[in-house]
């Protein structure tokens, strides 16, 4: 179950991010591993991160996951190896937040387009998750919040 979807206006926030595409079978092997070296990368620069790691999907999932890993950063980090800096734009977002392990993740995106087609919303074909509780964070995944993020198309 989702909390109630809201509209937003996001903030421009500096990150860091590394690109990835992968075939969907191999996600639960390979997304730690990302992580850890983005945020490696990240720390080796002494570059402090402000918070929570997110994905940016440039489509919703399907055969592969094609995406970036990313972290808020305090200051411009030097891309080194695969890590770049970047800006993640300020936007306007349909968001919500689901509670459970990742295994539940399409069924809360399910759940989540459900309620913007119902609201007849214009959207990107992007998506966005923020791992605002996490495995870094809290050991129980009974505990873990994700926030799902659909930007909306300005006509």
């Amino acid at each position: 179950m989702i909390a109630t979807p809201q509209i937003v206006t996001t903030e421009a926030l500096p990150m860091a991010k590394i690109y990835a595409k992968i075939p969907t079978k191999a996600i639960q092997q390979e997304m730690g591993k990302l992580v850890g070296e983005l945020i490696e990368a990240v720390r080796s620069q002494n570059v402090e991160i402000t918070g929570p790691w997110f994905t940016h999907h440039f489509q919703r999932p399907g055969e592969f996951f094609d995406f970036e890993v990313c972290v808020p950063v305090g200051s411009p980090a030097t891309q080194s190896g695969r890590m770049e800096p970047g800006v993640w734009p300020a936007m306007k977002v349909a968001r919500t937040t689901y509670r459970g392990g990742y295994e539940g993740l399409p069924s809360a995106w399910g759940e989540f387009m459900a309620w913007t087609d119902a609201n007849d919303l214009k959207l990107s074909p992007e998506i966005w998750e923020r791992y605002t509780v996490n495995p870094n964070t809290e050991p129980d995944s009974s505990k873990w919040e994700t926030e799902l993020n659909r930007p909306i198309v300005e006509a």
